[in-house]
């Protein structure tokens, strides 16, 4: 006998509580690092309960890998959003400053994040099966964009797509996770909106002079 058909509704309902345990499990993982994060908070803000919570993801140790694999997916989204491929090699990495700038400033949970989970050596993300597939396009696309700038003369032989993308990342990621230290130690405002558009057009200039021919 054919088991019953799970109706369209309870795959919704499925979804939407899933979607709501992943939302609150980013903003509390990303608020109290993994040690610090509390299920039973990650329950109450995602309107559901511990059991239904690890129905889904087994452990907390398994929501913590699905909260970062989530952040992963959504940035890497974002950026096929771009359509890279579609301008010049200069423009293109240009846009992928800027929109890596913005990202980080929109969604400063992705940063915080990535710091919990590098307190662990990155313990929980080498069991992910999934990160290397999600963030491997980009690498791609910059290959690209930098095999086109180079056949074009536009950009110098011999930069490695990988060092690039840490490179455009690290000029963003340190002076945002670090911009209040910043701003006392060197006695500026340098959250202010004239210190962060002074802050992103450097950095596009700055990767930009690194890459031309």
């Amino acid at each position: 006998m054919n088991a019953p058909a799970v109706s369209k509704q309870a795959v919704r309902d499925a979804e939407a509580t899933k979607r709501r345990i992943l939302d609150a499990a980013t903003a509390e993982f990303a608020g109290h690092g993994y040690g610090g994060a509390r299920v039973d908070q990650i329950a109450e803000a995602a309107r559901t309960n511990k059991r239904m919570l690890y129905y889904y993801y087994g452990s907390k140790e398994a929501l913590f890998l699905a909260t970062l694999e989530a952040a992963y997916d959504h940035i890497r989204a974002a950026e096929r959003e771009l359509h890279l491929e579609e301008l010049s090699p200069l423009q293109a990495l240009e846009e992928l400053v800027r929109f890596t700038w913005n990202y980080f400033v929109q969604y400063p949970e992705f940063m915080m994040l990535l710091n919990a989970e590098n307190q662990h050596r990155a313990k929980h993300l080498k069991k992910s099966t999934q990160v290397h597939t999600m963030n491997s396009p980009v690498i791609e696309t910059i290959g690209v964009i930098l095999k086109r700038g180079e056949k074009s003369k536009a950009i110098r032989p011999g930069i490695d797509p990988v060092q690039l993308y840490v490179s455009i990342a690290g000029l963003c990621y340190f002076y945002l996770s670090n911009v209040y230290t910043l701003s006392v130690a060197f006695g500026r405002e340098l959250l202010s909106e004239p210190a962060m558009k002074e802050r992103i057009d450097h950095v596009v200039d700055f990767v930009l002079a690194g890459v031309r021919a």
